[in-house]
């Protein structure tokens, strides 16, 4: 089977070594003007006549051509800035050229668009304090050496999209005035970009880290993209500044890696992590929805600046003093907990549904959550006063999108979840808190959990309604206030009604009758008690409220009091026995909810 030869190429190009059988389309360099021959091949006494008719800022066309290092050293010289001692190119065509030693263009500036499109460079390639003023075009190229663009300063936009770096890419110290375009490009060595800034956008969608990937003090201003980037072995990513957002989406990371990112948002969205990783961030708002987690992952807020490798501390220009440093999460939403670690994290507006193994999140230092709205509510009848609570987002966005709904509820965007979601949410949440002995956090989950369940629509009605009354007596056991209002309510009516209905009008007296034999002998009495009469006349004495009072605090405790009742106090004792000291409990559980480690 015959191997297929390359097309020739678009421009008159030279055809030097073609040959029929094997290369017909033979040297691909363009023809130097006036000739019909490329610069590699063209006859000697022509090259020089056209090298000396160039001038600093002259613009050049070699689109194909093959440079030795002695052509490209004499092809600059001859384009050399006598005041600078550095090569000055207008625009400068290097399409598909090919470059067999090191490509040493130093500290040249490229006045025009500088097209390496193509390009392969078998050696070196050397673009260290070069200024590009026009675009920097790299498309394809293919680095098999070293490139180093070190300092190097792009003031148009530089597309090196699809390009292949085989060995070092240094683009340390690097300036990158206009949009920065690494889409598709492969890094197999060490991609440096440590200090570098990027001014415009920076584009590295699709591309491929093979070695390590280091952004160590980078700078990004605008948009910093890094979409189904692939790391295959990078150990540490930052740290690094981003004023825009940095969208690592569909991203994958092969390896353990740290991330230390300073930015407005991160977006993690459908990342892979193949390995164990920490992200340490500060003034982010992260959305790490459907992200899958094989190993351990912790996500952290950092307090303080990041300190580099030599010591010094990450210096934050791009976020001012008054930008709060905190952390927060957008969204969890399919992504399986199992293996997650959220430390420091503000979760007020993080959305839960639809995570998996939820009950296994730990959550360490201050993770802080959304809360009730605090104030009483008189617009509507009757009043309403939410109870203070940890509230997930996701019910603040429920409950601001139902008709009527009060002011403090924050609405969401989107359709809202509803309480058949949101309370298996509360539910796994409540024991994940649970295992880790954080009883009083847990209280305020189980609250959230059975809200939710009373709120749903696949719950009877008759228990909706047990669970109605549970919540308006003792806040589902989890508010002692409410218990011990009830219970000083049903009290102060107990004693109220033994007062009015339930004590006797006096103490019955004991009367003792029988026979006296004439003979003398034994004598048998019968004793026998009066029914306690109705009360009559004014009933609210301090006697009387005394004796109320002492059957009602018997009652609350489940004893009897021993006082003479009437039939109707009788059965105001038996009320307040069954309804008191089931009130009392419920006080009892709820502090113990609350205090319980």
């Amino acid at each position: 089977m015959s191997t297929p030869h390359p097309p020739a190429p678009s421009w008159p190009h030279c055809t030097h070594g073609a040959d029929p059988a094997t290369d017909p389309v033979g040297c691909h360099g363009i023809h130097v003007p006036g000739h019909t021959a490329c610069l590699a091949h063209v006859a000697d006494t022509h090259r020089d006549a056209y090298l000396a008719g160039l001038t600093p800022g002259a613009s050049i066309d070699h689109r194909g051509t093959t440079f030795t290092d002695a052509l490209l050293t004499a092809l600059l010289d001859a384009l050399r800035d006598p005041s600078t001692d550095n090569a000055r190119l207008g625009d400068a065509r290097f399409g598909s050229a090919i470059f067999e030693g090191d490509a040493g263009f130093g500290s040249a500036t490229f006045e025009g668009v500088a097209g390496f499109g193509s390009a392969t460079f078998k050696g070196g390639a050397w673009f260290g304090s070069a200024t590009f003023k026009g675009g920097a075009r790299f498309l394809s190229a293919t680095f098999e050496g070293d490139a180093r663009f070190v300092s190097a300063t792009f003031e148009g936009d530089a597309g090196f999209g699809s390009a292949t770096f085989e060995g070092v890419a240094g683009f340390g110290s690097a300036t990158f005035e206009g949009v920065a375009g690494f889409g598709s490009a492969t890094f197999e060595g060490d991609a440096r970009f440590g200090s570098a800034t990027f001014k415009g956008g920076a584009w590295f969608g699709s591309a491929t880290f093979e070695g390590d990937a280091r952004f160590e003090s980078a700078t990004f201003k605008g948009h910093a993209g890094f979409e189904s980037a692939t790391f295959v072995t990078a150990d540490q990513f930052g740290p690094l500044l981003c004023a825009g957002p940095l969208v690592l989406t569909g991203a994958m990371f092969g390896s353990p890696v740290t991330l230390s990112i300073a930015a407005r948002r991160v977006e993690c969205r459908r990342t892979r992590w193949s390995s164990t990783a920490e992200i340490r961030l500060r003034y982010a708002t992260v959305d790490f929805a459907q992200a899958v987690f094989e190993y351990p992952l912790t996500i952290a807020a950092e307090p303080d600046p990041f300190v580099l490798n030599d010591g010094r501390p990450l210096a934050e220009d791009l976020f001012p003093s008054a930008y709060d440093p905190a952390v927060r999460v957008a969204s969890l939403r399919g992504v399986d907990a199992a293996h997650l670690v959220l430390a420091d994290l503000d979760l007020w507006e993080c959305l839960f549904t639809g995570t998996v193994h939820l009950d296994q999140l730990r959550l360490e230092g201050a993770c802080t959550f959304n809360t009730a709205p605090p104030a009483v509510h008189w617009r509507r009848w009757p009043p309403v006063r939410f109870t203070e609570r940890r509230v997930l987002a996701e019910e603040h966005h429920w409950r601001a999108s139902r008709p009527g709904a009060v002011p403090g509820w924050a609405p969401g965007t989107g359709r809202a979840a509803g309480p058949l979601q949101l309370a298996p949410v509360y539910r796994a949440l409540r024991k994940g808190f649970e295992d880790g002995k954080h009883e009083p956090g847990a209280a305020d989950f189980y609250y959230g959990e059975m809200e939710m369940r009373r709120r749903a629509d696949d719950i009877p009605r008759s228990e909706r309604g047990l669970l109605t009354a549970y919540w308006a007596l003792s806040g589902y056991g989890l508010r002692a206030s409410r218990a011990l209002a009830w219970l000083g309510a049903a009290m102060v009516l107990t004693v109220m009604l033994l007062m009015a209905f339930g004590l006797a009008q006096d103490t019955p007296q004991q009367t003792a009758t029988g026979t006296v034999p004439a003979g003398g002998g034994t004598v048998t009495f019968k004793i026998d008690q009066g029914d306690p009469q109705n009360p009559t006349g004014d009933r609210l004495t301090g006697e009387r409220f005394e004796k109320a009072l002492n059957v009602t605090l018997n009652s609350a405790v489940f004893r009897t009091s021993g006082q003479d009742l009437t039939t109707a106090g009788t059965y105001i004792e038996m009320t307040s026995r069954l309804t008191e000291p089931v009130l009392l409990g419920l006080a009892v559980l709820a502090i113990r909810n609350r205090v319980k480690r």
